[in-house]
């Protein structure tokens, strides 16, 4: 299988396009976006023993994983900035540190500055995470490692479902041991997460269905009493969404961004050596070595589908057809129904489904480059050297939940939030491979910026710039000087997010990630085993089970099904 990877790269080496490459022969797979989870997916699938094709649209790999230069000189986590939720099942099967995956964890790894000259540092450190919340409120001091180990063993329960396709309800009539098997495989599922419940216990239980039910201040108003701290753990519950810390059904993204892990330490986010874009690269590579073929600027335009409603391969926009036993979707749940295939093909319920699920965005990512450190008045520092400050994920605007809620009911009236609420990372603290000597990259995460806006367009340049500048005069006012230091910066609203990467609405997550958006609900009701209602199509991306950020579970769960379905010899 090694060989048809290679004989690919001479091919392309020799000038032909990657029309040329594709076409003339059926492959088993053809994998529409060369994002991570389509990447994954295609090394399980090669692995499998099938002939693989990734068809990239953009002329790097990745989708929103991807380091580009974009200041010369400066290369950027463009989209997605930090790693913790990668599967570790997938690291080790597809042995991702060999193929170059090099984490950079972050101790401590969060600072929130006070406009009133104090602060806060967490981490993995229980001695600081005590003694910096000690200087806010000692009964909180108290209460945090409970808090955490409380999460922790959310966190443990939730692998049992990460890591495993759904179990969906059969659709088809399939004989007598089909359907046996079948009922085998959902209970030997129902089991394992019962024994989990019975593991945590009922009063954890009952906290756990609180947590994915309840509006994130509720939780942490229950535990904690200083807003500075609620605030930084607030956040991670509203990141990437239209919602408030009032919205409930949202405390479920609060679990998702700590419940994975790095290097084997739970809760940990690490910055990857390189940029994002290193995981995608080493993520082409096992692909490639398994033995996938994986072209860049090749555009897929429609699904090819027969009259029995069997998808027979794509179109590329050249006019080029390819021809496949089946295709995998690594695009969003809409471009891939409403955008890619054939109208009135699919049932008029399911379309209907799709097309009212929640896209909504209201982040916009802002990548810098400084020709120095930003220096917070709050630690009184004055040398140019990295801090314990610089290293972790900088809270900016957001010292209490009702910071956080006003600047979400700005957007929601449709006006980018007077004071957004920034997350500001410098990878370069750690990371010498993006910058050059003395200078660095800084990544803001903010929110709130509705894709459509009440009054004007976001095409308009006066108010990019002006919101923009709003951002910048916000970090001035807890680390004086910092606007002076930009050399060059690129902004990408909701907007710029769905026209560059293809996410629809500029939604991060392939859609939203609330209750009624998870698990069996996830893309729609009845079609959450990454099958479709066209035989031969499935997805593979972030708007399945189990949901977005860079986890790659979406690839590789989706390729195990199809190479299920490849052995019963339904796809052949």
């Amino acid at each position: 299988m090694l060989t048809r990877g290679r004989r690919a790269s001479v091919v392309l080496r020799r000038g032909l396009s990657s029309s040329a490459v594709v076409a003339g022969k059926k492959w088993d797979a053809v994998i529409v976006g060369g994002g991570h989870n389509g990447l994954a997916a295609a090394a399980y699938l090669a692995r499998g023993g099938l002939d693989v094709a990734v068809l990239e649209k953009r002329r790097v790999v990745g989708g929103a994983a991807v380091t580009e230069e974009i200041v010369p000189g400066f290369r950027f986590s463009r989209c997605s900035y930090l790693q913790s939720l990668l599967r570790p099942i997938l690291i080790r099967e597809l042995e991702l540190g060999r193929h170059g995956l090099k984490l950079l964890k972050r101790n401590p790894s969060s600072f929130t500055p006070c406009l009133d000259g104090r602060y806060l540092l967490l981490g993995p450190d229980s001695a600081l995470n005590h003694s910096e919340i000690f200087k806010f409120s000692a009964k909180d001091a108290l209460a945090y490692p409970r808090y955490e180990e409380q999460l922790e063993k959310f966190s443990v329960f939730m692998d049992s479902l990460l890591d495993k396709p759904t179990p969906e309800i059969i659709r088809d009539d399939p004989s007598i041991a089909s359907r046996m098997k079948d009922k085998l495989q959902k209970s030997a599922f129902w089991f394992r997460c019962f024994r989990e419940a019975v593991r945590l216990g009922q009063r954890d239980s009952v906290e756990f269905m609180e947590l994915l039910v309840s509006p994130p201040s509720k939780v942490l108003n229950k535990w904690f009493e200083s807003d500075v701290l609620k605030a930084s753990l607030a956040t991670d519950a509203v990141i990437g969404s239209m919602a408030s810390v009032n919205t409930p059904g949202t405390g479920y993204v609060l679990l998702h961004h700590v419940m994975g892990e790095s290097g084997g330490d739970r809760g940990v986010w690490s910055y990857v050596e390189g940029g994002m874009g290193s995981v995608s690269l080493a993520l082409a590579s096992a692909a490639r070595e398994a033995g996938a073929v994986i072209l860049t600027n090749t555009e897929v335009s429609q699904l090819m589908v027969d009259h029995s409603s069997v998808v027979s391969g794509v179109l590329l926009a050249d006019g080029t057809e390819v021809n496949a036993s089946c295709v995998l979707s690594n695009a969003t749940p809409y471009r891939t129904f409403v955008e890619f295939v054939p109208e009135t093909i699919l049932p008029e319920d399911f379309i209907h489904d799709i097309k009212r699920s929640d896209y909504s965005s209201g982040t916009t990512k802002i990548n810098l480059a400084v020709d120095k450190l930003p220096l917070f008045q709050s630690c009184q520092s004055t040398l140019s050297q990295p801090g314990p400050e610089h290293v972790g994920t900088i809270h900016i605007g957001s010292e209490s939940m009702e910071d956080i809620d006003e600047a979400c009911r700005d957007a929601l009236k449709g006006v980018p939030s007077m004071r957004p609420i920034i997350e500001m990372t410098i990878p370069s603290v750690l990371d010498k491979t993006i910058s050059p000597p003395g200078k660095h990259v800084i990544n803001l995460f903010v929110q709130y910026t509705p894709y459509q806006l009440a009054e004007g367009s976001w095409e308009e340049l006066s108010i990019r710039e002006s919101f923009a500048k709003r951002c910048f005069s916000m970090i001035d006012e807890y680390a004086p000087g910092f606007s002076s230091s930009i050399i060059g910066y690129e902004m990408l609203t909701p907007p710029d997010l769905e026209r560059e990467f293809g996410l629809t609405g500029g939604n991060i997550f392939h859609g939203a990630m609330g209750l009624d958006s998870m698990f069996l609900m996830r893309p729609v009701k009845g079609w959450s085993d990454y099958r479709t209602p066209l035989k031969g199509l499935y997805l593979c991306g972030s708007g399945t089970h189990p949901g977005g950020g860079v986890m790659g579970a979406p690839g590789r769960n989706a390729a195990h099904i199809v190479l299920q379905d490849w052995k019963k010899s339904s796809l052949k």
